[in-house]
């Protein structure tokens, strides 16, 4: 069965590096990867896979093999890019990898004197901000999946990664317009409130953990000069190592918000859009996957500096407090960071070839070990240790930030429900 998987990723290689070379050179953003989903489909359904075209989203698809007789296992094929630069973070790479593992685990399957369980390739899109595995959480997507895995380019190697929970926050003043030069005391000046805002919470950093990241920008700052503002818009991303912490650290950013809003005479409202659970990472699928990775060359760095290096963050995080997953980061050949124009070069160049097919078989030789008779124990043990992953009901959506810091808002604030 493992002969069969790593065969048929090989027999294949040229096929999986012209559908991520197609995916690179067109990219698209969240939710209008049209082309991709229409490229990864019908390669999937020429392969045998049962294909749903625009499932549960437009641009999402499943592509499922097997049968209902053992472990139901599910791998995930990114695929958008990010607005300029392009595939900087490689999810090209990942479609590639997911399709490939598929290919493999289809291969070792129809291998089997009496197939057992099936795999499904999962084309979620919109990981960019979008919360593409949100929404198919909330479609039920993952119900009755034993398994969920991907895998992530990096400059770096980890089996593990450490991902931030992480809360999109959009904060908007509202003032009064006025003529700037004949009248400006009539007014009420949004974009001030803004700017102290940016600035109250850039010197809130030195009070954060060192594990919180707080990134804003400002996406309105007024119409013209000559007209006091009378809206102004901060957009921030704000992470944290866990979402317990990650409350705290909203708290501590509205209340920012809140005082810039009393010293510039304005108010505001302070609306939460998506968020993004810390990656649960299952320790003994994640051991068994590095094993498998370790057999067809790859060398994990043991350097607790590197092992503990702090990620960003991803919608594969809900998933992992739903199903036992795993997220394992590797490297391309570059020291550039993602979300760079060096790592969008890197995702395109020969050179990340060779590292994404031992992924693909990588995760396909930890499906097909799972499928394989004696993969009971260790689905078992996969199993009993999800078990004792505390509940999030964020990660599900059965809750949102709303509820949680909504006491703490003092003036007009408009939610919006999680997911919405």
């Amino acid at each position: 069965m493992e002969k069969a998987a790593v065969d048929k990723i090989d027999g294949a290689s040229q096929q999986l590096n012209e559908i991520s070379q197609e995916i690179w050179k067109n990219p698209e953003l969240g939710f209008e990867e049209t082309k991709a989903h229409n490229l990864l489909t019908g390669f999937l359904e020429k392969e045998g896979f049962q294909v749903e075209r625009s499932y549960i989203l437009d641009t999402g698809f499943k592509a499922s093999f097997g049968n209902d007789d053992g472990p139901q296992i599910a791998i995930m094929a990114e695929y958008d890019a990010l607005p300029d630069i392009g595939h900087a973070c490689g999810h090209n790479l990942i479609a590639e990898a997911g399709v490939g593992a598929g290919l493999g685990v289809k291969a070792a399957l129809e291998s089997m004197g009496k197939m057992k369980g099936r795999v499904h390739v999962f084309g979620t899109p919109a990981e960019e901000g979008g919360g593409g595995k949100l929404f198919m959480l909330k479609g039920d997507a993952f119900v009755g999946i034993d398994i969920a895995m991907m895998v992530h380019p990096a400059p770096l190697v980890i089996a593990q990664p450490q991902s931030l929970a992480w809360e999109k926050v959009r904060y908007t003043f509202h003032g009064k317009a006025a003529h700037a030069a004949m009248a400006p005391w009539m007014g009420q000046n949004a974009l001030d409130a803004a700017v102290q805002c940016y600035n109250a919470i850039s010197a809130k950093r030195q009070q954060f953990k060192p594990d919180v990241r707080v990134h804003g920008v400002f996406t309105n700052g007024g119409a013209k000069p000559n007209i006091i503002p009378e809206e102004a818009e901060l957009l921030y991303y704000i992470r944290s190592l866990t979402t317990e912490d990650l409350k705290e650290v909203v708290k501590k950013c509205n209340s920012c918000a809140e005082g810039a809003a009393i010293s510039a005479d304005c108010t505001v409202d302070i609306k939460y859009e998506t968020y993004y659970a810390e990656v649960i990472s299952n320790v003994n699928l994640a051991n068994h996957y590095q094993k498998n990775a370790e057999s067809l060359g790859m060398v994990f760095p043991t350097d607790e500096k590197i092992v503990r290096n702090l990620g960003g963050s991803t919608d594969m995080g809900n998933v992992s407090y739903v199903v036992p997953s795993i997220h394992p980061m590797y490297a391309i050949g570059t020291e550039a960071p993602n979300h760079s124009r060096e790592f969008t070069v890197a995702t395109g160049a020969p050179e990340a070839q060779g590292p994404t097919l031992i992924q693909a078989k990588a995760m396909a030789l930890t499906c097909v070990q799972l499928l394989s008779p004696g993969g009971d124990k260790l689905l078992k043990d996969i199993k009993d240790e999800f078990a004792k992953v505390p509940p999030n009901p964020y990660a599900s959506g059965e809750k949102s930030f709303k509820g949680q810091i909504e006491e703490t808002t003092l003036f007009r604030s408009d939610y919006i429900q999680l997911y919405a």
